[in-house]
């Protein structure tokens, strides 16, 4: 089957990495229910024309996101985040009881309840509606809808600008990567800004970060493509911040092609890190698959070196990260006996593809596993200060990315 690029439409001959066929990431099952799960095909291909990571949309965004399991506000850490970039961004735009601030899936409010928190008016649009109910639950006027060229029509019909408009891991959530971002125009007035955030490919790629693909995961992006996606659209780059979050992120800003905003020095420093990195080379791209490779069968050794050495294995995080990672390393619990997370909607379930049993986090300190392996390796060091009580029976903490490490 021929493939052709999501964005322009050029024949995909590259692949970055084949992960095979796997369950979605997302979509956490009953016990009881009969298996096996529904798996797809999971293989990121690279567009030699315009340099957009990408997997093909086997499965139809409904599916994914109109019930969805992920709740922003879990995290503390990416609470703290989302709190510094208000504050931020009220300050930087001068942002007050006269402005408008929307954010493109805006998920349970966890973003979009600091700038209600400073006077700011606000409008969340988010694709799920049990979501979408926890955020108007907490005061965050929110539309559900799935946002795209229509949306932002009908809102601009109804009389909706807005100053500042965000966008926070959702660009690579959209299989119609043009509808989405066409839309975007309609509602940022002529000086308007619209902030996105994204895992950065460069960093997929230096740290060996696959399990960050999966089926909702359309897109993986860099700078150089970002730009050539927005010029198309009208809009331009002027500001470039790099973040910490989901393994090391960029927060590009965003203008009209026309407005008045200055190019600052963080685009033309991230520019020079992805030319430097050769992103804009197809040959870039050609070691990933032998990296990820090592770092399943690495993980796939440590785990039955364990289990001959009569040592239980348990893991933190029903990450969607965590499940692309068990299934392409075919992990079962044979070699990991169940995970924790302290996410109630997700207690109780099973891990799609692994059907490893999820419990909160009381299950660790009741069974005392040897090992226990952080599947949302981006978390680490949150989850590690949360359970201090870990080290009254001398369990090791692991992680597998980028490579293996005990701790």
């Amino acid at each position: 089957m021929s493939h052709s690029c999501r964005f322009c439409a050029a024949p995909l001959t590259r692949v970055l990495v084949d992960l095979g066929h796997t369950a979605l990431a997302n979509s956490y099952v009953t016990p009881g229910t009969p298996g096996p799960d529904a798996a797809y095909e999971l293989c990121a291909r690279v567009c030699d024309a315009c340099f957009l990571v990408q997997v093909a949309d086997a499965v139809p965004a409904e599916a994914i996101f109109s019930d969805y399991a992920y709740f922003s506000s879990f995290s503390t850490g990416w609470l703290a985040h989302c709190e510094a970039y208000a504050a931020a961004m009220t300050a930087r735009f001068g942002l007050g009881a006269g402005s408008r601030v929307v954010e493109i899936a805006s998920n349970d409010g966890y973003l979009l309840q600091y700038f209600v928190g400073r006077g700011v008016p606000v409008l969340g649009i988010e694709p799920a509606a049990n979501v979408a109910e926890a955020a108007r639950a907490r005061g965050v006027a929110t539309e559900v809808a799935f946002f795209g060229r229509a949306t932002g029509e009908r809102l601009r019909a109804a009389g909706m600008t807005a100053d500042l408009m965000a966008s926070n891991n959702v660009l690579a959530h959209v299989p119609d990567i043009n509808d989405f971002v066409s839309g975007v125009p309609l509602l940022l007035k002529p000086e308007g800004v619209w902030t996105i955030e994204f895992p950065h490919l460069l960093n997929l790629i230096a740290l060996v970060q696959f399990d960050t693909i999966y089926h909702e995961h359309y897109s993986y992006l860099s700078l150089l493509f970002v730009e050539k996606l927005l010029a198309a659209h009208g809009l331009r780059v002027f500001d470039v911040e790099p973040q910490p979050t989901h393994g090391g992120s960029l927060r590009v800003f965003v203008c009209h092609a026309g407005a008045s905003h200055v190019a600052m020095p963080g685009l033309a420093a991230t520019r020079a890190r992805e030319a430097a990195a050769g992103l804009d080379q197809p040959g870039a791209y050609d070691d990933f698959a032998p990296r990820v490779a090592k770092v399943r069968d690495d993980l796939l050794a440590f785990l039955r070196e364990a289990r001959a050495g009569g040592k239980t294995v348990a893991a933190y995080g029903a990450a969607a990260k965590g499940n692309t990672l068990l299934n392409f390393c075919g992990i079962a619990s044979d070699l990991i006996t169940y995970v924790v997370d302290k996410n109630p909607a997700k207690q109780g379930k099973l891990l799609p593809g692994s059907r490893l049993p999820v419990f909160g986090p009381e299950k660790l300190y009741e069974t005392r596993p040897d090992y226990i392996v952080i599947l949302p390796w981006n978390v680490a060091e949150e989850v590690v200060a949360q359970n201090p009580g870990v080290r009254d029976w001398g369990a090791q903490w692991v992680t597998a990315i980028p490579g293996l490490k005990l701790f």
